[in-house]
């Protein structure tokens, strides 16, 4: 299968997983609204989801990284959209926290082979892994929408039409399981000595640093709906278009990321967005009127550049350990940030939303601080940005 094709398929199908998670975000005004939960109570909803999605997916990791698992693809697609897609049915809190962790289970299962497949159909290519990512990011873009014209048209207990995306995503993914050997016969066979050795303590800076960057967007996707509703005073259309805005402008960073990791190393860029994005979320919390929006959609972006650079300087951090490089940072990303979410909700309890949002603010100050830290990873028979310019230099002067 050619390459582009290949990386094509991989990123509708990582859309048709990637609703399922932005989905959970979604349904928490519906089941505010329907079930008369608190906010401690919607954020527990998110919390099963990420509870079981943060702790499998190093697991899968692990399991893939020993043997390759193909088939993993197009089965997690349809056991994470069956878990979303029964959770709006019964009025059971305990039914829907289980039916939401199955949900995240199968989210956990799809991103750390699927995450390696993409590897070896983008040739390590930056550009190519960002269309991968992508659309993970137009998966959590669409979501709220399919979730207003699905469940808003007829409540919760219409969710199982939600199951569609999983059924079109496993389908999708079977051209490529068929293209898979020739795919995977330039990969190097699992127990090769990689050409690199590993660099766990660069490894584990970097995850310290997706989980602040989880916090903050696992923190926003969960209220931002809520947020915008009291500082606009609208209805649920303000929120719901909070959330389009949120996911839509990772999907711009995610191929801005990548774009821009082809001019400068990795760890420049991932450091620069950061602390862009610090100021972003600044004015997501404080600033009023139509520049709440703008600045939604530069916190989106800026978090959204780091996005699949992170899981490819993971893997590159990790050489011998794909599969757990990127279970953890592909993984992290989307899961451990929830287990946090429970406690901005109880603040919110307590006091306000705005107030319970404001330590989102020091999450990307602590990301860049960890960046400060990190250098770029070797590559074997790869030149980094750096070097490329410097030998158009010399041949320039030699001119």
């Amino acid at each position: 299968m050619a390459k582009n094709k290949a990386i094509t398929l991989l990123s509708i199908g990582h859309a048709c997983v990637d609703v399922y998670q932005g989905a959970v975000a979604a349904l928490v005004p519906y089941f505010v609204a329907e079930r008369a939960y608190t906010y401690a109570a919607a954020s527990g909803v998110v919390l099963a989801a990420s509870l079981l999605s943060s702790v499998a997916q190093p697991l899968f990791g692990l399991a893939t990284d020993r043997r390759a698992m193909p088939w993993l693809l197009p089965v997690s697609t349809l056991v994470g959209g069956l878990g979303i897609a029964l959770s709006g049915l019964g009025d059971s809190y305990a039914l829907t926290l289980l039916f939401v962790g199955i949900g995240g289970v199968g989210v956990a299962a799809y991103h750390p082979e699927s995450a390696r497949v993409a590897r070896v159909a983008s040739g390590g290519s930056h550009t190519a892994m960002g269309w991968f990512s992508l659309g993970g990011n137009l998966g959590f873009a669409l979501a709220p929408v399919l979730v207003a014209v699905v469940v808003g048209a007829g409540g919760l207990g219409l969710t199982p039409l939600l199951v569609v995306p999983a059924l079109v995503g496993s389908l999708l993914t079977l051209p490529v399981l068929r293209g898979l050997e020739r795919l995977t016969s330039a990969a190097p066979e699992a127990g090769t000595a990689p050409a690199v050795p590993d660099d766990v303590a660069s490894f584990v800076k970097l995850a310290l640093a997706v989980v602040c960057r989880s916090v903050v967007f696992i923190g926003l996707s969960t209220f931002i709906a809520f947020y915008v509703r009291q500082r606009t005073g609208g209805g649920a259309a303000p929120g719901t278009a909070a959330l389009v805005v949120l996911y839509l402008g990772g999907a711009v960073g995610t191929v801005l990321g990548g774009a821009l990791a082809e001019r400068w190393d990795r760890v420049t860029v991932v450091r620069r967005s950061y602390l862009l994005t610090v100021g972003a979320v600044a004015g997501l919390v404080l600033l009023p009127g139509p520049a709440l929006y703008v600045c939604i959609a530069l916190t989106s972006a800026g978090l959204y550049v780091p996005f699949s650079l992170q899981v490819t300087l993971a893997q590159d951090y990790l050489p011998s350990r794909v599969g757990t490089a990127s279970g953890v940072t592909l993984g992290l990303t989307v899961s451990v940030g929830g287990l946090f979410s429970p406690l901005i909700g109880r603040l919110a309890d307590a006091t306000s939303l705005q107030t319970a949002l404001l330590p989102l603010i020091a999450m990307p100050a602590l990301s860049w601080l960890l960046f400060l830290t990190l250098a770029e990873p070797a590559r074997p028979g790869r030149t980094t940005p750096d070097v490329r310019r410097r030998a158009r230099h010399d041949r320039n002067e030699r001119l």
